[in-house]
């Protein structure tokens, strides 16, 4: 996974959910301090790659849900138990942008 690129949007692969832009967009500011990488393990970053791949590592999880909740919109209900399952399985959240 180190070298690996997610480049191509592969949603059966990747049991991917959708989450509308505009959703996106008003999280772009709190995310700005969220560890995460942009399209491969070899790229460490801040926030979210906007047109772009980001890998939300396991580690980060916790601050990615915390901005989440603090939204009180129900429309990042499918988002928040995406990253609850991500946090029990001990995985990463890849988000492929725009």
């Amino acid at each position: 996974m180190q070298n690996a690129r997610y480049d191509i949007y592969e949603p059966e692969k990747y049991d991917c959910i959708k989450v509308h832009d505009n959703h996106i967009e008003l999280l772009l500011n709190q995310l700005k301090t969220v560890d995460t990488y942009w399209h491969t393990l070899e790229r460490p970053e801040k926030g979210i790659a906007y047109h772009g791949v980001t890998i939300i590592p396991p580690s980060s999880l916790a601050a990615f849900m915390s901005v989440l909740e603090s939204q009180s919109n129900s429309a990042y209900e499918p988002l928040i138990m995406l990253v609850k399952q991500a946090i029990c399985n001990k995985k990463h959240i890849i988000h492929f942008g725009i």
